[in-house]
């Protein structure tokens, strides 16, 4: 089972970077009735992004009823030397890691070391990066997925970057349709339409569907937006 399986031609992914920590279990739950068949689980380890975020612990109370829901757990690191975590990861119910190109010199041993672990692995890469130059070296890599980060990695509740249109474009004509595309930051009613017709396959959705009251009716909305 991999990303393949997963992705019903298109998903959106609501982060839990944005959610209710007071209310996590809770909001999960609710998610996972409306349909949610992935959850994004950012990590941030204060040195390659300023926020100390989530992780291995946090992900292993909420990873057995994800799983009990047929959901997955989609791990972003935007972390230094992202190889040491994966092995928590891993062990606490994580699905897929997804690295950043910037943190890795040798992108195909990062590779290789997910693998080892049993996880699907994708590779990120910053507004500023070239985006021909990480989806070649993701294509070279044999990843499963290229996450377009649509804002600044790090915080939650950015705007989204129009320009990232151009890089989802330029990344769908590298990568074969077997590699899925995901953005990240600032989707919403706006532009997830847009940011699909692009090319993205995978939208991870925070505060469009955290910051309303009624979240399976925002995640709903996000999804027909798709139909």
């Amino acid at each position: 089972m991999g990303w393949n399986d997963w992705i019903r031609t298109v998903e959106v992914e609501p982060s839990l970077y944005a959610a209710d920590f007071s209310r996590l279990g809770e909001q999960i739950d609710v998610l996972l009735r409306a349909g949610v068949r992935i959850f994004h689980f950012d990590v941030g380890d204060g040195h390659f992004v300023k926020p100390i975020t989530m992780g291995p612990i946090v992900l292993q109370s909420i990873s057995q009823l994800i799983h009990d829901g047929g959901a997955h757990v989609d791990c972003h690191l935007m972390t230094e030397f992202p190889e040491k975590h994966f092995a928590a990861i891993k062990e606490a119910g994580g699905d897929s890691v997804t690295v950043h190109y910037e943190a890795c010199d040798d992108l195909p041993s990062v590779v290789r070391a997910a693998r080892a672990n049993e996880l699907q692995v994708g590779v990120a890469f910053k507004p500023e990066t070239s985006a021909a130059y990480a989806a070649h070296a993701a294509l070279s890599s044999g990843v499963d997925l290229v996450l377009v980060m649509s804002i600044e990695p790090g915080y939650s509740g950015q705007e989204f970057m129009p320009e990232a249109l151009d890089r989802i474009r330029t990344v769908r004509s590298i990568v074969p349709r077997k590699v899925a595309i995901q953005v990240d930051g600032g989707i919403g009613p706006d532009n997830i339409r847009t940011a699909y017709d692009a090319g993205a396959t995978l939208l991870v959705a925070g505060t469009s569907i955290f910051a309303r009251e009624d979240l399976p009716r925002a995640y709903r909305r996000l999804v027909e937006l798709l139909a």
